[in-house]
């Protein structure tokens, strides 16, 4: 029996088994299209109406389906989608409250996810996610998903502050992952390595000593720093960061600083690399003479200053140092912060400079005229100069001549005579601000000394006394001491004159204090004058022969005429002894 009519849109005459088979096939259709909008099931939509509260789409079923509208809503409350735009959603129910098909596109957003997330444990591949908050033991990190980022997989190294990478969009390798359990751990450190190794095998290519590279300051520490060259790492000594004095090398590098530097030395086996920054750069001390010459004038920067003196920058990597001595010619410097401060611009002299320490030595004081060689136009050695007593010591005094000069009369100058025994003694004879005549002796300029002398104000009384007290001089004084070797007898004030022990005329029981006692007068005789010595040698036992002598010439007068003998004379002076 044969059929005529339109089915499904042919048209014509069909046998009853041709119409049979289309049946059959169109079954199937609506069989797996019916397959494919089970609930779980991933579909897409064309979005054919927008309100409020949900988002219409059409799947191609009987009814629409509905997406709650926040599903569509960016971080900022705009939407994702517009009427004609096909997404695709998730199905939860095939028939709701109203009739509808429940949809989400969360899930469907959720699912494919899992299934990127899926591929990229599989593969090892990397996945991108923002770090969003810091949870227990880690940070979590939004993938489309929450996912897990353990602290000990954040950096190659560890970090105490992770607030840092907070916000920050990264590079992931996922680790593991529990489906049913919906946990998803990954890894940034492992990204990192792979990263560094893929640098390292770069970097070990050109890697050699003279190789000059640019690095990135990884670690500062006391000695110097840490240079991360691609993959590899390398030291940086403080004394080859620069030509110039360094305190800590956080004067000149910061971590994350990216540096040029040169390759020192490299051990293959230990892998350790030498770097060098200053060697990129001409010694600056080679040429330093014929940049700053002795004797011209230069300016700089204080750079530090300590108890000893400032240090100044002339330039890039070349100090020199005004010790604290070179900073005032009269003033006695205490400190040099008294005159300089750190960060002041000063103007100096060079004095010296030694290539090989890498030391300059400058002065602040040469930039203006020296006192002392006027001081020595103005009082040559002999004038008078009159001061007032600045200090008093043990060795001598001190007088103000002029602001900011002192001169010294030493002990040894203050009396031709008398001799000072005991430092109190000095507090007698001198108070301070005493003012006082004196006589110039010497002035070293070089040294920035002047001696000063209170007794050459008056005649040295030495000059006189060979005259005043000639050898066979009978004197007359007062025994002042005893000692081992002999009695001091002073013959006027502050001269005294020794008599020796073999002079006293002792017997050879007899001893000086058996005979003598201090503050006695005796008689004694000159035998000798030492006037550059300062010494006078006295004799009793010479006053004793003298004596005998005149005694025996008295004798003999008396008895010229008879014969008698020189041994007759003899023999009777034994006899009376």
């Amino acid at each position: 029996m044969a059929t005529t009519g339109s089915i499904g849109g042919f048209s014509g005459s069909s046998s009853d088994a041709e119409v049979g088979s289309f049946a059959s096939e169109f079954e199937k259709l609506i069989s797996s299209h019916l397959d494919n909008l089970k609930p779980g099931k991933l579909i897409k939509g064309r979005v054919v109406g927008i309100n409020k509260d949900f988002f219409t789409l059409d799947i191609g079923f009987k009814s629409d389906g509905v997406v709650p509208s926040q599903q569509f809503l960016d971080t900022e409350g705009k939407p994702t989608a517009a009427l004609g735009d096909e997404v695709e959603v998730c199905i939860l129910a095939l028939e709701g409250d109203n009739g509808q098909v429940l949809l989400s596109k969360e899930r469907a957003d959720q699912k494919r996810i899992w299934t990127r997330v899926e591929d990229a444990y599989k593969t090892g591949s990397m996945i991108s996610g923002r770090v969003v908050q810091k949870v227990k033991g880690g940070l979590q990190v939004d993938i489309g998903i929450p996912a897990f980022l353990p602290g000990s997989q954040i950096d190659i190294r560890p970090h105490r502050n992770l607030d840092k990478f907070i916000d920050q969009i990264y590079e992931f390798k996922v680790l593991k992952i529990t489906k049913d359990k919906g946990n998803i751990v990954l890894s940034r450190r492992a990204v990192l390595m792979s990263e560094r190794d893929q640098l390292r095998a770069a970097t070990l290519k050109v890697l050699a000593e003279g190789v000059v590279m640019e690095g990135v300051v990884k670690n500062v520490t006391d000695y110097g720093a840490f240079i991360d060259l691609g993959g590899i790492d390398g030291l940086l000594h403080i004394t080859d960061i620069s030509w110039g004095r360094l305190n800590h090398p956080s004067e000149k590098l910061s971590v994350g600083q990216v540096v040029p530097v040169v390759v020192l030395k490299y051990d293959m086996e230990k892998e350790r690399v030498s770097l060098g920054m200053k060697q990129l750069h001409t010694d600056p001390w080679t040429t330093v003479h014929e940049r700053f010459p002795i004797g011209c004038k230069v300016s700089g920067k204080v750079m530090s200053v300590t108890d000893y003196g400032a240090f100044v920058e002339l330039e890039e990597g070349v100090e020199g140092l005004i010790h604290v001595s070179e900073m005032s010619w009269t003033k006695k410097v205490r400190h040099p912060s008294k005159i300089v401060n750190e960060s002041d611009r000063v103007e100096a002299v060079v004095l010296g400079i030694d290539t090989e320490q890498h030391r300059i030595s400058l002065g602040l004081k040469q930039l203006m005229p020296n006192p002392w060689e006027d001081l020595h136009a103005r009082h040559p050695v002999g004038s008078h100069v009159t001061g007032k007593v600045r200090s008093i010591t043990d060795f001598g005094i001190f007088i103000g001549v002029e602001d900011g000069i002192d001169g010294l009369v030493h002990v040894s100058d203050f009396s031709w005579t008398k001799r000072v025994r005991d430092p109190s003694e000095i507090q007698q004879m001198f108070k301070k601000n005493d003012e006082i005549e004196a006589v110039v002796l010497d002035i070293d300029v070089a040294s920035e000394r002047l001696s000063l002398g209170v007794k050459q104000l008056m005649s040295d009384p030495w000059d006189s006394i060979p005259q005043r007290y000639p050898a066979g001089a009978k004197i007359k004084g007062k025994i002042s001491s005893l000692t081992e070797f002999g009695v001091f007898v002073e013959i006027e004030e502050g001269i005294e004159g020794l008599i020796h022990n073999s002079q006293l005329g002792l017997d050879k029981e007899q001893t000086a204090a058996d005979l003598f006692k201090p503050g006695e007068m005796i008689e004694t005789e000159v035998t000798n004058i030492d006037r550059n010595e300062r010494r006078i040698s006295l004799s009793i036992k010479a006053i004793k022969k003298r004596q005998e002598r005149e005694e025996l010439a008295g004798y003999m007068s008396e008895d010229m005429g008879a014969a008698v003998t020189f041994g007759d004379l003899l023999q009777e002076k034994m006899r009376e002894k």
